[in-house]
C-alpha cells in the first residue's frame, strides 16, 4: 500500500492518471506521478488488470498500461442516484458492457451490494416489467433486458463471501415475472454472509407433489437444523402464494421455530395465507432476517 493509501484511493487515483491516455503509461511513469513505490504499483496493476480495471500491452523490454473502456469512480453513498439512471440508460439501450463496467466500477468505488440492488437494480427491473406491460417493448426485447439485469446479479455473486452455516435461506419463484426479484433477494442474502439456495422459477413444480418434494429437500440443505431457516416465495399471484404456503407449512409446523416462510408478492387480503412474514420490500426481508436469525442465536 503506498504511503498509506487504501486499495480504493489507489484505483480512483490509477483511473485519473490513466483515463486520458490514449498511448498508455509504463510501471514507472505511473509510480512516479501518484507517488507510489515501484514494486507496490506493480503488485496493484497485475490486481487491478485481473479485475478487468487496466490491461497492459508490452512493446518490446516497455510494458504499457491502458485503462480498459468504460472504467470510471464513484463516491458513494454519495453516487447511487447518479448510478441509477446510468444503468437503466445502459441497459434500455442494450450497452450490455456499458451496465456490466457500471456495476464493477460501482463495487470498486466502494458500493455495497444491498444498496446497489435496492437503489440501482430493483427499481431497473420494476422499470422493465412497466415498459413490457405498456406495450413499448416486446417479449424478446424484455427477455433480453431480463438477461442482462441477471447477468449484472450474477458479477455481485461472484464477490467472495465466507457464509454461516447457521444461515440458510430458500428461495422460490412460483412465476416468471417474480424470478428476477428472487435472483436479486437471492443475491442480497449471499452478500450478508447466508448459505443461499436458490431454486428459481419454480412454477412447473405447482402440483399435489411439491410438499413432498420440498420436505427431501430440507432434510438434505438443512440436515442438523443449525441456526435458521428461512423461506421465501416471491409470486404476482395469491393463488401462488397461497400453495406453496399451503406446501411448505407441513415441514415448517415439523422444523418448530427455527423456519421461517416469508411470502414475497402483493397479497390481497382475500389471500389465505399463513406465514411469518409478508412484504413486497427486499431490505424488509432481509433485515428481518436477521433479526430473527440474531433473536434465536
Amino acid at each position: 500500500m503506498g504511503k498509506g493509501y487504501s486499495e480504493e484511493e489507489i484505483r480512483e487515483k490509477l483511473i485519473s492518471v490513466l483515463k486520458d491516455s490514449e498511448s498508455g503509461m509504463s510501471g514507472v511513469e505511473i509510480s512516479e506521478k501518484m507517488k507510489v513505490n515501484r514494486v507496490t504499483m506493480t503488485k496493484y496493476l497485475k490486481v487491478f488488470a485481473v479485475e478487468g480495471l487496466v490491461r497492459q500491452k508490452n512493446i518490446g523490454n516497455i510494458t504499457l498500461w491502458f485503462l480498459e473502456p468504460g472504467q470510471e469512480s464513484f463516491n458513494f453513498p454519495d453516487d447511487y442516484f447518479k448510478v441509477a439512471p446510468q444503468f437503466l440508460d445502459y441497459l434500455i439501450k442494450g450497452n450490455e458492457d456499458q451496465v456490466y463496467s457500471l456495476i464493477r466500477n460501482s463495487i470498486h468505488s466502494g458500493a455495497t451490494v444491498n444498496r446497489l440492488i435496492i437503489e440501482v437494480i430493483s427499481p431497473a427491473i420494476e422499470s422493465v416489467k412497466s415498459l413490457f406491460d405498456e406495450g413499448k417493448i416486446g417479449t424478446a426485447e424484455q427477455n433480453l433486458l431480463r438477461t442482462i439485469i441477471s447477468k449484472s446479479l450474477q458479477i455481485l455473486n461472484q464477490i467472495p463471501i465466507v457464509a454461516d452455516s447457521k444461515k440458510n435461506v430458500v428461495v422460490i419463484s412460483a412465476d416468471f415475472q417474480s424470478s428476477l426479484l428472487a435472483e436479486a433477494a437471492s443475491t442480497m442474502f449471499h452478500s450478508d454472509g447466508w448459505r443461499v439456495s436458490h431454486l428459481g422459477d419454480m412454477s412447473s413444480a405447482i402440483d399435489v407433489l411439491f410438499d413432498l418434494d420440498f420436505q427431501k429437500l430440507v432434510s438434505k440443505i438443512w440436515k442438523q437444523k443449525p441456526g435458521v431457516l428461512v423461506v421465501l416465495v416471491f409470486s404476482q399471484t395469491d393463488e401462488a402464494l397461497n400453495f406453496f404456503a399451503d406446501s411448505i407449512n407441513p415441514t415448517k409446523s415439523k422444523s418448530g421455530k427455527r423456519m421461517k416462510l416469508v411470502l414475497c408478492g402483493n397479497a390481497t387480503k382475500k389471500a389465505k395465507t399463513e406465514s411469518d412474514l409478508v412484504t413486497q420490500k427486499l431490505d424488509e426481508i432481509i433485515q428481518w432476517s436477521q433479526t430473527v436469525y440474531q433473536n434465536l442465536k
